[in-house]
């Protein structure tokens, strides 16, 4: 069984066409191979029969995204810090980025924190 190639986007070009990297280094023009006049003439319902349809979107479609913030990320400060070492292997057994997905729980528990805090918080009077 032949191993899927893993790429990496690097550009996207005037001609419909793009640059990737291939994992030993190489740079490669790609063309691409799109029927995007058989997208657009998708509906709206056999979309979201083909994303139920794909094993990928299982779960992902019915979530409610109306409270979705999109937020730049911040700049990150090096620090140290102790875990207990169950929790680091938790992490760490999802692969690379763990690190990421620690400061995400963080974060999350963060905009909680504050969320909670605000509903607790009187509701300001405006004097006149």
């Amino acid at each position: 069984m032949e191993r899927d190639q893993i790429v990496t986007f690097i550009a996207e070009l005037d001609d419909n066409s793009y640059i990737v990297e291939h994992e030993d280094g190489r740079l490669e023009r790609v063309k691409d191979r799109t029927d995007w006049a058989r997208i657009d003439a998708l509906t709206d319902d056999e979309i979201e029969q083909a994303a139920r349809s794909d094993p990928d979107w299982d779960g992902l479609l019915d979530i409610d995204w109306s409270q979705v913030e999109i937020t730049r990320p911040a700049r990150k400060q090096p620090i140290s810090i102790r875990l207990d070492e169950d929790v680091l292997d938790f992490f760490k057994r999802g692969g690379t980025g763990y690190q990421k997905r620690i400061n995400a729980v963080l974060r999350s528990y963060m905009s909680a924190s504050k969320q909670r805090a605000k509903a607790k918080s009187p509701a300001r009077r405006r004097s006149g």
